[in-house]
């Protein structure tokens, strides 16, 4: 299928080099418009040591702040940005903007996620994920069941396992 046609171009390109204890891959961030529709296409590739990148299904998310020091801590709450917007990883989930679908790693510690969200922009605007300081990109131990839960329950995906700023990149 191709996304791209005569009515549709590449806006916006940024991504984010992801790391962890032993895990380490890439994020690709493309920013389409499509006759009035403006869509963010994600591909991140990941790949780790099995033992700290283990098999299975892992939440993807985008954090509301540029910093991945402190084991991942300082990236903050989810990015939801807006007037009833709500951070809280397990509270507000999963009607935050930064919500992602999982990635699935194989046996060997690899996967890759390919996706597309509305509920972002790279563009300036209310949703950008660029604008401000900027955000981060995590990926956690556990998978996210799409569903809310108490603050502080890890419901959303548990302990943060890798994290990457996301940088505009020139087209």
């Amino acid at each position: 299928m191709q996304l791209l046609g005569d009515s549709e171009h590449e806006v916006k390109h940024a991504r984010a080099s992801v790391t962890g204890d032993a895990i380490q891959g890439e994020a690709e961030f493309e920013e389409l418009q499509i006759g009035t529709q403006t869509l963010v296409r994600l591909t991140l590739t990941l790949s780790g040591n099995p033992q700290k990148l283990v098999p299975g299904l892992h939440a993807v998310h985008i954090h509301e702040k540029a910093d991945c020091s402190g084991d991942f801590a300082c990236a903050g709450g989810h990015f939801d940005p807006g007037p009833s917007g709500n951070s809280d990883p397990d509270a507000n989930h999963p009607f935050h903007m930064g919500d992602l679908p999982n990635i699935l790693i194989d046996d060997e510690g690899n996967g890759v996620l390919q996706c597309v969200s509305t509920r972002i922009t790279l563009s300036s605007g209310p949703l950008s994920i660029l604008d401000g300081e900027g955000t981060s990109l995590m990926v956690h131990a556990n998978q996210d069941p799409y569903r809310g839960g108490e603050h502080g329950s890890g419901i959303s995906g548990g302990p943060r396992i890798a994290c990457g700023i996301i940088r505009e990149v020139p087209l």
